[in-house]
C-alpha cells in the first residue's frame, strides 16, 4: 500500500503530452485522459481533499506555456506543479535555444516562488523516430541546458530521454508522437516516482515487442509518411497551430472524478 503523499493542489502545465493527446476518454475533458489525469486520480484518493487543473492545450510553444499558462498556475497556489514546454519549438524550422532556455529558467524561477514542488520533463529520445532522428541532437542540447537549470535551481528532473520502456511501439500512438493510452499509464507511474516523498511505485509490468520485420518497417513507415507526416510537415510549414480554439481541459483547482 503506498504512502499518502503531501500534496493536495496540483497544477499541470504544458502541450499536448500533459493535456493527455493519445489517450482517448469521452467523458473528460477535450475527450482525453493522460498521464496527468491519471497522477492526480492517484493523488486524490490519498487525500480527499486533493484538487487539480490541467493548463494544458496542444499545440502550445515555449511561450505560451510561460506567457499564459505559469503566470495562472502561480495564481492558485500550488504544492505541486509539473511542466513539460520546449517540445513544439524543438520541431520548429529555427529555435535559439539559449535564449529559450533563458526563459525557462526565468519561468521555473517563478513556480518556484509559489513554495510548490517543480517537477520539469527533458526531451525524450527521438533516436528511434525516423521523421525526428534529425533532431536527436537538438533535444539533447536542450535536455543537457535544462539539467543545468534543474541543477541550479533545484528543480526536480523527470528524464523522459532516459525512460527506456517508452522504446516499446506500444507505448506511443498511431502517429508515432504523442503517446497511446498505455504509455500514458506508463508516464503517470514514472511521474509518481519522481515525486519527493513518495513511495517507489513499480510499472505495470509489460514485455517489450520485437521489431518488426525490415519490409514490416518499410510498410509501416510509408503509411505513417503519407497519413500523418506528409499532413504534419505541411502544417508546420504553414504554421498551423494544432491547439487554435482549443482550451484547457480545467483552469481552476478542483475536485477529480
Amino acid at each position: 500500500m503506498k504512502s499518502v503523499v503531501p500534496y493536495r493542489r496540483y497544477v499541470a502545465l504544458g502541450d499536448s503530452f500533459t493535456e493527455g493527446i493519445g489517450d482517448p476518454h469521452p467523458g473528460s475533458p477535450n475527450g482525453v485522459c493522460g498521464w496527468a489525469d491519471r497522477l492526480a486520480a492517484r493523488l486524490a484518493r490519498a487525500d480527499p481533499e486533493f484538487r487539480y487543473a490541467n493548463l494544458a492545450v496542444r499545440g502550445r510553444t515555449m511561450d505560451d506555456i510561460l506567457t499564459d499558462q505559469v503566470q495562472a498556475a502561480m495564481l492558485a497556489e500550488p504544492d505541486l506543479v509539473t511542466i513539460y514546454a520546449g517540445m513544439n519549438d524543438l520541431m520548429a524550422l529555427r529555435v535559439d535555444m539559449d535564449a529559450m532556455m533563458a526563459r525557462y529558467a526565468d519561468g521555473l524561477k517563478s513556480l518556484q516562488q509559489t513554495g510548490a514542488t517543480v517537477l520539469a520533463f527533458t526531451a525524450p529520445d527521438l533516436g528511434a523516430k525516423p521523421m525526428f532522428r534529425g533532431l536527436r541532437g537538438r533535444a539533447a542540447i536542450y535536455n543537457e541546458l535544462l539539467r543545468r537549470i534543474a541543477d541550479d535551481l533545484g528543480v526536480a528532473l523527470i528524464d523522459f530521454w532516459r525512460f527506456d520502456e517508452f522504446r516499446d511501439p506500444r507505448l506511443w500512438d498511431h502517429d508515432r508522437v504523442h503517446l497511446s493510452a498505455l504509455g500514458h499509464e506508463f508516464m503517470a507511474e514514472r511521474v509518481f516516482d519522481c515525486l519527493p516523498d513518495a513511495d517507489p511505485l513499480a510499472c505495470p509490468a509489460t514485455s517489450f515487442l520485437a521489431a518488426p520485420s525490415g519490409s514490416a518497417t518499410v510498410v509501416g513507415n510509408v503509411r505513417w509518411a503519407v497519413s500523418f507526416a506528409a499532413p504534419w510537415a505541411i502544417r508546420r510549414l504553414r504554421r498551423i497551430t494544432p491547439g487554435i480554439g482549443i482550451e484547457p481541459k480545467s483552469t481552476t483547482l478542483a475536485r477529480v472524478g
